[in-house]
């Protein structure tokens, strides 16, 4: 069966994010989408960055990143026309939270599907779970590196299973070691028919616990939405609170851009030999662990080889 291509577009509005930091971030998201997510949730995407949201083109569903989105939640929203799109904020973990929200609207695009399962509250039966395929497990402690830059873990579609078993991944790290279980500064929502009230496992605190959200309109946004405003303030403490988390993947980061300038400048270096140019020779070839390539030219035109 074909798979539809899912197109995201991710575009800084922020003062403080430039375009070469979001071609970066992109590329991070790019890759954890085909390599991570997709083949356990077999999904097809891809996400590209733009210059302004002017030059997104139809189909593809924007995330915009911005130093102020109004309120305190970087959710997923819907347009006029029904079509999905997403707020981040700027500043420390924005990539983090890019991740999350990435992976979230490409599972998820209307913020609305639920998996019926067991409650975790023992005094309940049979609930359906919002789909979030990242808040169990998204503080930063939890995440992971794509291109040295800082990424969400997510569930795999085994969280809703009714028992735990032996060998079965339940998120993409492993961090998530049993059906339903929510990690220190995540969260897990679901709906429960009988009091027709929504309901949240919270570990905010020293403990998790249980939160009655009470009733939901589909007036008011999608699912997702409304339930990213209650909780969103109190989760983003966990998802950037971690100084050390988020120091380690700017270390990271940095490294591998270190590691990305020396190879730029060994291409330059190549490139400029290939066109006759005074070469500059390339870092690793100054400090003698690499060889000048051999230079083949091709003959000029009208001239015999």
């Amino acid at each position: 069966m074909t798979t539809i291509l899912r197109q995201l577009a991710v575009v800084s509005e922020s003062s403080s994010i430039g375009f070469s930091e979001l071609m970066r971030v992109s590329a991070a998201l790019q890759k954890q989408a085909v390599r991570d997510l997709s083949p356990i949730w077999e999904i097809s995407a891809t996400v590209d960055p733009f210059q302004k949201l002017e030059d997104v083109p139809l189909g593809y569903w924007p995330l915009i990143v911005r130093d102020d989105i109004g309120f305190d939640a970087a959710g997923i929203h819907l347009d006029k026309d029904n079509q999905p799109f997403a707020l981040v904020t700027s500043g420390d973990g924005w990539s983090l939270t890019a991740s999350h929200e990435t992976l979230e609207m490409l599972v998820d695009p209307f913020g609305n599907r639920l998996v019926a399962g067991d409650s975790p509250k023992p005094d309940q039966g049979r609930v359906e779970f919002l789909v979030e395929v990242c808040d169990p497990s998204e503080a930063s402690e939890f995440g992971y590196t794509a291109n040295g830059i800082l990424v969400s873990d997510f569930y795999t579609p085994h969280y809703f299973d009714p028992v735990q078993a032996d060998g079965v991944r339940y998120s993409y790290t492993g961090a998530i070691q049993e059906p339903r279980q929510v990690l220190r500064g995540g969260y897990l929502s679901w709906h429960e028919p009988v009091a027709d009230h929504w309901w949240q496992l919270q570990f905010f605190g020293p403990e998790p616990r249980f939160a009655d959200l009470g009733k939901m309109s589909a007036k008011q946004g999608s699912l997702r939405s409304q339930i990213d405003r209650l909780t969103e303030a109190e989760a983003a403490k966990f998802r950037v609170g971690n100084k050390a988390t988020l120091q380690a993947a700017r270390l990271s980061g940095e490294t591998n851009q270190r590691s990305s300038e020396t190879k730029a400048a060994a291409w330059r270096s190549q490139i400029s030999q290939l066109l006759g140019h005074p070469a500059e020779v390339p870092t690793a070839a100054a400090e003698g662990r690499a060889a000048a390539p051999k230079i083949r030219r091709a003959p000029r035109r009208g001239r015999s080889a």
